[in-house]
């Protein structure tokens, strides 16, 4: 994740706002690309975030890309992240992509899951 710069922002300045830059490796290779916008709230483990990303590679050897849109909210330490394929962003042997993703944060490497179908 790289912050942007304040003066790049458009909007209120209390919304950081990130792009995003990830390599996979596994079942899933390739790489993604987005951006990501984040509220703290104001008190202490409150805040929220929603991204949307393109990934382009592999999965299971199927080439092609999609793409990703998150919804995080964390409430006093405890969080919720629904991870979804949005709808008809496949393309290649991806076209028909659907799906959802869980992210294990638990340490400084990110592990993710992608429960999918291919019609």
């Amino acid at each position: 994740m790289n912050p942007q710069k304040p003066d790049d922002q458009v909007g209120d300045p209390s919304i950081g706002r990130m792009s995003l830059e990830k390599q996979f490796s596994g079942d899933l290779v390739g790489s993604s690309k987005g951006q990501m916008l984040a509220v703290q709230g104001t008190v202490a483990g409150s805040a929220a975030y929603v991204a949307m990303e393109r990934f382009n590679g592999s999965l299971h050897g199927h080439s092609g890309s999609f793409a990703l849109q998150h919804n995080g909210i964390m409430t006093r330490g405890a969080p919720q992240l629904i991870v979804t394929v949005v709808p008809d962003s496949g393309t290649g042997e991806l076209a028909t992509i659907a799906g959802t993703m869980t992210i294990d944060a638990a340490s400084e490497k990110h592990l993710y899951t992608l429960d999918y179908t291919l019609d």
